[in-house]
């Protein structure tokens, strides 16, 4: 698997980072999201944000991308069906009622260092969505998928609605294609050990 960077956050953390106007970045989101899936558990995708705001689009745009593939999936997020902030408390009780021992894969926009936009990070751990806009909703997911799409600022808010819809949809068709690689990847390997 090629990577752009991998960095370790912590002891316990492997942060996965892809330029989305990479060529193979979808591979590597692939390959990433199979180094993050240790225990072989089943995936989940849920797909965090909104439609009313350009830049926290990604999320429910990627959703729909993998419903339209016909993923072998649960994907819960999508732009008829956002799961926005208002949603997060509810999505998480829903989804560890539901699915108990799944892997679950969140999916989110997110801000970042100027330098950082345009990139997808994979990482082993959860994500705590509205961050960027200072909310605390708590972590969700036992792996996530960010895309830096604006930089931080006092106005993070403004921000993502100047975001522009060329970088927000080829993230949203990288990081789709790399979790269907991925879910692909995990059906065959699971019908060899059946």
């Amino acid at each position: 698997m090629e990577k752009s960077k991998l960095y370790a956050l912590n002891n316990n953390t492997e942060t996965y980072s892809f330029n989305a106007f990479y060529d193979n970045a979808d591979i590597s989101v692939g390959g990433a999201l199979t180094n993050c899936n240790k225990r072989n558990k089943t995936p989940i995708i849920t797909c965090i944000g909104s439609d009313l705001v350009l830049g926290d689009s990604l999320g429910p745009l990627v959703g729909t991308m993998l419903i339209k593939k016909k993923v072998a999936a649960y994907v819960y997020g999508t732009l008829n069906a956002p799961i926005t902030a208002k949603e997060i408390v509810c999505a998480k009780t829903h989804l560890k009622m539901l699915h108990p021992d799944s892997f679950i894969i969140a999916i989110d926009a997110a801000v970042g260092n100027t330098d950082d936009i345009g990139l997808i990070k994979v990482s082993d751990k959860g994500l705590k969505p509205g961050l960027g806009v200072d909310k605390n909703l708590g972590v969700i997911g036992d792996c996530s998928i960010i895309g830096v799409v604006a930089g931080k600022s006092l106005q993070n808010y403004n921000l993502f609605n100047l975001t522009r819809l060329n970088l927000i949809y080829k993230m949203a068709e990288k990081i789709a294609s790399g979790v269907e690689k991925f879910l692909t990847d995990f059906a065959a390997k699971n019908e060899l050990t059946a």
